[in-house]
């Protein structure tokens, strides 16, 4: 008979479990129900920068965190593209389309269009390190690109344990971290930017159970496209925003690891006007 070799199970300190965590509600906000939001940024001073998608309606608008007021919005500047992600770097707002593998660049506070830039593939989610403007496309690759000419500069691939995570779409750059809603989950990733693994889950679905009720009530149910998407830091508080296609309310809410940090700090934490 072969000899059989046994070899001992791993303790259960050894296995690599990555950690979930549920955020606690600090504040609830109005959002437009006819966002189909696809971006969302903080830029300091109770405003936020939004896009949204759907052909004939995309665009880019700067909100009033409290109200839900639009201040002043912009459609996207190709009528037949699906608006996507947005990210302000350096007083610009970036964003994206979906499939037209063409990306706009507004002033970020007349939201007048200053350039526009081409990228091969399709459009998610955009973020910034305060560098460089991180993107994503639908898979599990991550891409940082050069904010002049849109080249790309590295990219990484995102797992979890070993496989990879697909449908990344809405980023959001955190205290040295890249948090990625994963389209039609009610889970966000968060991301080591150099390896690409998720070093934990943040489970949103008492948000998504939540929204949808409100919804409901309003006689204006959530569809099934009407999805978690849009993640915003708030430096001063340490919290994060988070809404969903078409979703009644902006949450704000607290995870566990996060710190508010001063208006002083530099690069993508800090307020932008």
């Amino acid at each position: 008979m072969p000899l059989l070799l046994c070899l001992p199970a791993l303790p259960a300190a050894h296995a690599q479990t990555v950690p979930t965590l549920t955020p606690t509600i600090t504040a609830r906000y109005p959002h437009d129900r006819a966002a189909f939001t696809q971006g969302l940024q903080y830029l300091g001073a109770g405003v936020y920068m939004e896009s949204t998608g759907q052909v004939g309606q995309s665009g880019v608008r700067r909100v009033d965190l409290k109200t839900g007021r639009v201040l002043a919005q912009v459609p996207t500047p190709l009528a037949s593209a699906f608006g996507e992600g947005v990210a302000v770097l350096g007083g610009a707002a970036y964003h994206l389309t979906w499939q037209n593998g063409l990306a706009f660049s507004f002033d970020a506070q007349t939201l007048k269009e200053t350039g526009r830039h081409r990228y091969p593939g399709e459009g998610w989610g955009l973020t910034t390190d305060g560098r460089s403007l991180i993107m994503s496309n639908g898979s599990a690759t991550l891409t940082w690109r050069d904010p002049r000419t849109f080249a790309a500069r590295r990219t990484v691939q995102v797992t979890d344990q070993g496989q990879p995570v697909r449908h990344l779409n809405e980023l959001e750059w955190v205290q040295g971290a890249v948090y990625a809603n994963v389209w039609l989950t009610d889970r966000i990733a968060r991301i080591d930017p150099q390896t690409g693994k998720v070093t934990a889950w943040i489970n949103v679905a008492d948000l998504t159970r939540e929204a949808s009720s409100a919804a409901a009530r309003a006689g204006q149910p959530l569809t099934f496209d009407d999805v978690p998407n849009g993640i915003a830091f708030v430096p001063e508080r340490g919290t994060l925003l988070l809404t969903g296609k078409r979703w009644p309310t902006l949450f704000e809410v607290k995870l566990p690891g996060l710190k508010p940090e001063g208006s002083s700090v530099g690069g993508r934490a800090a307020p932008r006007r």
